[in-house]
Parts: structure tokens; C-alpha cells; sequence
């Protein structure tokens, strides 16, 4: 392993790909002392979806549950969420974990967690929990791929992206 890769961005979705980028993590920090940082983004755009229903119950309901209710209760289930998928499946590298959760644009949310977080490598899946908006204007993980300023390592399900002969 090298050693200038002192932190990996392991950026999780909890599409049917996370659990993958949790083991290439794993797998590109063993036999050293690399960190590996768990990291989600509570997309903004549901976050906007929730204020809009907020907003048709004015009163009543926005005085019960708002968005920063919303955000907090999103971000600590979440937050058990990657606890007990590290529990799970990789109780022995838990120590070389730690976890964060931001919200806003993912991409946008990445590309700074590069910069602030120190990181010297990105772990992510190439699918993820995208919609037609992906097809519009390119997937999160194609602009984190081409603005990163470290190297990113794409995971994918081999069986599925198998060329045929």
C-alpha cells in the first residue's frame, strides 16, 4: 500500500453498492494505518421535497415537525444505519472507521469533503440511488470523477458489467 494514502472517502448511499465500497475501502487501507471516513449526503433535493410538504400544512404541522427536525432525525438514522453495517460486516476495521453525514448536493458535498477532510483517496460506486435526473445532467460520481483533485477509485458488480465475447 502506499504510504501517502493516509484517508479514504468511502462514500456510502445504501443503494445495493455500499456494502462494495465498504470492502474495497477495507481492502485498499489493509496492512496500514489508513483512515477510512464513511461518508453520506442527505441529498438536498429531499430535503427541498420535505419543506414543500411542510409548507401545505402551515400551523399545526410545522409547529409539531420541521425541516431541521427532519434533517436531525434523517441524519441520526442514517447514522445507526452505517453503525450497524460496519457491526455487521466489518466489525474487526471498525476502529479505522469513523462516520459523516452532510447534506447538500452530493457531489458538491464530496468534492469539499476531499478538501476538508484531508482525503487522499475516493472509494465510490458508479450506480448508486440516482433517477432520470442522473440521465440529464450525469451522476454524482461522474463529476466527483472528473473534478476530484485525488485519485477515485470506481466500484462496480463485476457479473453485471461482464463484456460479452
Amino acid at each position: 500500500m502506499n504510504q501517502n494514502i493516509k484517508k479514504i472517502l468511502a462514500c456510502v448511499d445504501f443503494s445495493e453498492y455500499s456494502e462494495m465500497v465498504l470492502e474495497y475501502a477495507v481492502a485498499l487501507s489493509k496492512d496500514s494505518d489508513t483512515q477510512i471516513l464513511v461518508f453520506n449526503v442527505i441529498n438536498q433535493r429531499d430535503i427541498a421535497g420535505a419543506e414543500m410538504v411542510f409548507s401545505y400544512y402551515p400551523g399545526s404541522f410545522a409547529n409539531i415537525y420541521n425541516s431541521e427536525d427532519y434533517i436531525r432525525d434523517l441524519k441520526k438514522e442514517r447514522a445507526e444505519k452505517l453503525k450497524q453495517m460496519i457491526k455487521d460486516s466489518f466489525f474487526d476495521e471498525k476502529s479505522m472507521m469513523e462516520i459523516k453525514i452532510d447534506v447538500g448536493i452530493p457531489f458538491e458535498c464530496i468534492l469539499n469533503a476531499i478538501e476538508t477532510e484531508h482525503i487522499d483517496l475516493v472509494v465510490m460506486a458508479n450506480k448508486g440511488r440516482g433517477n432520470i435526473s442522473r440521465v440529464l445532467f450525469g451522476s454524482a460520481a461522474e463529476k466527483v470523477f472528473r473534478h476530484s483533485s485525488v485519485p477515485v477509485v470506481s466500484v462496480r458488480e463485476k457479473e453485471k458489467f461482464k463484456r460479452e465475447k
